[in-house]
């Protein structure tokens, strides 16, 4: 017992490690810009083991975005218990995530490193599917509480917001992410012709 219990913290220290690593290199040079083999010499922690963990270098993204976000998803969740109307609870929740996002993501990553396309797809890909966990939450409370209409599925809102999400990652024109994500969150709650 107490070997496996070894193995065990053995194992979450060197991810650990990879993903220190992973992120100070990610936030430099980008993901096209860093190997496997690199990961490996600045974390300490062999190649193999990295692929033994991880299996090949998106997954190691992929765990990079989850702690990225991981702290703004919370505080999203958390808003859904406030005493406070339904509109309000999507409003504060869609500015934390388009505020505390971007903060996140400017902090984990240089100027440099988001001019890899390859990080941007990775990041993008795996914030929205994180972010579904949210929006499934926010959909069913919206149909308990009479705000949406029920007899709409889910999955048909979640393929809606998924779309204008989808939309809203190529919107880095004018390098005014932070605005323009701001407009398509009032598209999606006030539509075209809304307030």
């Amino acid at each position: 017992m107490r070997k496996l219990n070894k193995y065990r913290l053995t194992t979450e220290r060197n991810k650990a490690k990879i993903i220190k690593a992973a992120q100070a290199l990610f936030k430099e040079k980008g993901v096209s810009q860093v190997s496997m083999k690199e990961i490996a010499k600045y974390s300490g922690v062999s190649q193999a083991s990295i692929y033994n963990y991880f299996g090949n270098k998106e997954a190691v993204v992929v765990e990079c975005a989850r702690i990225v976000i991981e702290d703004t998803l919370k505080k999203a969740i958390e808003i859904l218990d406030m005493n406070i109307s339904y509109l309000d609870k999507l409003n504060m929740a869609l500015s934390l995530c388009t505020k505390g996002l971007s903060k996140e993501i400017s902090q984990h990553f240089s100027k440099k490193a988001l001019q890899d396309k390859t990080l941007v797809r990775l990041l993008v890909e795996n914030i929205q599917e994180f972010k579904n966990e949210v929006y499934i939450r926010y959909i069913e409370l919206g149909k308990e509480e009479n705000h949406i209409d029920k007899n709409i599925p889910t999955e048909i809102y979640l393929s809606f917001i998924n779309a204008i999400s989808t939309m809203g990652s190529d919107i880095t024109i004018n390098n005014n992410l932070e605005e323009n994500t701001m407009y398509i969150h009032k598209l999606l709650l006030y539509g075209i012709l809304g307030k």
